[in-house]
């Protein structure tokens, strides 16, 4: 059992009960009320052919061997081809009924597992990965779907096995007791196998899950992996996954292949009984040769649905478990919780952290007991070492995480009362590693703001260095940034996120300054673009450059998820404390001070080409 502990089931995936299981599934169909009366209705007339036809046959023996003449054998044909084309158009009708049926529910349930998952807060993603979750959205919906139409399938075996036993019944008593002697071993069997069929599909899904995430994980970082020559490392990687899943799949394929042969067996052993007893009830007068073949044909319309229901416990077992899945996902309780939905207004952007806790895993804490006052307009910029809590702060004024202890406020307001929606519509955020995405420029800049004019987009894009960087795109705003802005330089993708935020006007203005190194002239416009925002919102800056570092309005130094000072740029440099410090490691070479002296030195010492 050690090599399947490689699995890493989520923590998300609850055991729900039968009922509890059953109860939900059934919950999708409740809008499809008349067209499940409809399939019900041309299965239980598919059902009823099925089970006519037997006895017809039966029936048509016993009259051929009373009369055999052409005339019985073309009224027995007749109503033989009858059964059939009835049982055809039923059948044809309820496939293209329970096919709409299975399409409509399975769109429901992917659409309410692809809301939930974006209604998620951050710290789900950080703890399960999106392959696995994709594998929820996109697989095991489509294996739920598989279950509604064996169940249909089922229920129109059982139906046929019901009214043929009401009329085996009837003929003989004795045969019937021998025929239906089997069916509870057979329904014991299936009811002992099916936990272990369900555990072992659980396990099937969950490293197929571990695959489709290896899978996502590589192709994504697949530039950094040739970069660094990592292409074998990567390849065992998913050779690992993937050995993992063949060895979860082949134990699964072993325990589900014995229930089809040990059924055959019993099945066999039924038959037998029935061509002994039956031959020797026909001998002795009490059936008929009709009879004797409508017991040996009923045989497997009851062992059928058990023998259909066992073999096919792969494809219900993955339905039922696919399910589960699915609306463990659509039910995993959210981290950040709001107390109220009050709708937030026009927001002026005051901010107060009070004796704020937060950790994003127990006993690794990130800010303790953290206060800190913005006011409304007012731009501070976050320095610190990696770790020092700054890019937690911003995390939890966007509502990304929920922090532990203290209070947050906006505009006097506890943040957790906010409407969540209404909230995060003022906000502007761009993040280190500006993301876009597959689209036009044009596309990404008004993504938040659909509405937005090309006018009012081109009036502030010229604003930003006279619009020359604009003149540096192939087809200006309709140029295509490629997966990710590919297609663009660092600094490009930078000022089409500024502009994203800028076409928005937010309120609240975050920004964790990415750390490449770029052109002093796109700094330049970065810059500008900067400023535009700054004058209209409150900003918090996670600076990684000196000149977005001077222009912040005040200075806030953390230092292990505390305020280790707090001014302006000069008189942080005058006391000489840990800013001085992260100035001389950090930004010191930024500066024209440093540029000129170094030039000087050059200089000096005729280093000068």
């Amino acid at each position: 059992m050690s090599s399947f502990s490689g699995l890493n089931a989520e923590d998300y995936a609850r055991k729900s009960s039968h009922r509890e299981l059953y109860g939900r599934i059934f919950s999708y169909f409740r809008t499809h009320v008349w067209r499940l009366i409809g399939a019900i209705f041309l299965v239980l007339v598919i059902a009823g052919m099925g089970a006519w036809l037997p006895i017809a046959v039966s029936n048509g023996i016993d009259a051929v061997e009373i009369d055999p003449s052409m005339e019985v054998i073309y009224r027995i044909g007749g109503i033989i081809l009858a059964i059939g084309v009835v049982r055809w158009v039923a059948n044809w009708m309820n496939r293209r009924l329970m096919i709409r049926i299975v399409a409509d529910v399975v769109m429901q349930l992917a659409t309410d597992a692809f809301q939930s998952a974006t209604d998620h807060d951050l710290s789900f993603y950080d703890e399960f990965s999106s392959g696995r979750i994709l594998s929820r959205i996109t697989s095991d919906t489509r294996d739920f779907g598989q279950l509604v139409n064996i169940t249909s399938d089922l229920i129109s075996q059982i139906v046929q096995a019901v009214v043929l036993g009401v009329v085996l019944v009837r003929i003989n008593m004795q045969l019937f007791l021998y025929l239906i002697l089997i069916v509870p071993i057979v329904f014991l069997l299936a009811f002992f196998y099916r936990k272990l069929a369900r555990k072992v599909t659980r396990q099937g899904m969950q490293a197929m899950a571990e695959v489709n995430a290896t899978i996502k994980e590589t192709v994504s970082g697949i530039a950094v992996a040739k970069n660094f020559r990592q292409e074998r490392s990567i390849f065992d990687t998913f050779t690992h996954a993937n050995v993992l899943s063949y060895e979860v799949n082949v134990r699964r394929g072993l325990v589900l292949s014995i229930v089809f042969p040990t059924l055959n067996t019993l099945g066999g052993i039924a038959t037998a009984i029935l061509v002994f007893y039956g031959g020797m009830s026909v001998i002795d007068g009490l059936v008929t040769a009709g009879n004797w073949y409508l017991f040996l044909m009923s045989l497997n319309r009851f062992l059928f649905p058990v023998m259909m229901l066992s073999s096919y416990l792969t494809q219900v077992q993955s339905g039922l478990a696919a399910a589960e899945r699915v609306f463990a996902l659509i039910d995993a309780a959210p981290v950040v919780v709001q107390k109220d939905h009050q709708s937030p207004g026009k927001l002026t952007g005051e901010i107060i952290f009070d004796q704020v806790d937060f950790r994003y895993k127990n006993n690794e804490p990130v800010l303790k007991e953290f206060s800190l006052k913005i006011k409304a307009g007012e731009n501070i910029a976050l320095v610190g070492h990696t770790g020092a809590g700054k890019s937690s702060i911003a995390k939890l004024i966007a509502r990304f995480y929920e922090f532990q202890n203290g209070e947050i406020l906006i505009d006097g307001k506890n943040i957790r009362s906010f409407d969540l929606a209404e909230f995060r519509e003022q906000l502007g955020i761009v993040s280190q590693s500006p993301f876009l995405f597959s689209a036009t420029i044009m596309e990404n800049i008004v993504y938040a703001c659909p509405n937005a004019q090309e006018t009012e987009i081109l009036a502030l894009a010229k604003q930003i260095g006279d619009g020359e960087w604009l003149e540096a795109l192939p087809n200006g705003l309709e140029t295509e940034a490629g997966e990710r802005g590919a297609y663009l330089s660092m600094g490009q993708r930078q000022l089409v996120s500024l502009m994203r935020v800028l076409i928005q006007s937010p309120s609240i203005f975050i920004l964790d300054e990415a750390t490449a190194s770029i052109d002093p002239f796109t700094e330049w416009q970065i810059q500008q673009a900067l400023d535009l925002i700054l004058a209209r919102s409150t900003s918090i800056l996670i600076a990684h450059r000196l000149s977005t570092v001077k222009s912040a309005d005040r200075i806030v130094v953390m230092q292990q998820g505390r305020i280790a000072e707090m001014g302006s740029h000069d008189s942080l440099i005058s006391d000489g404390g840990h800013y001085a410090d992260l100035y001389n490691v950090y930004f010191r070479h930024q500066s024209l001070e440093y540029v000129e002296q170094s030039w000087s030195v050059w200089e000096k010492h005729g280093w000068k080409s």
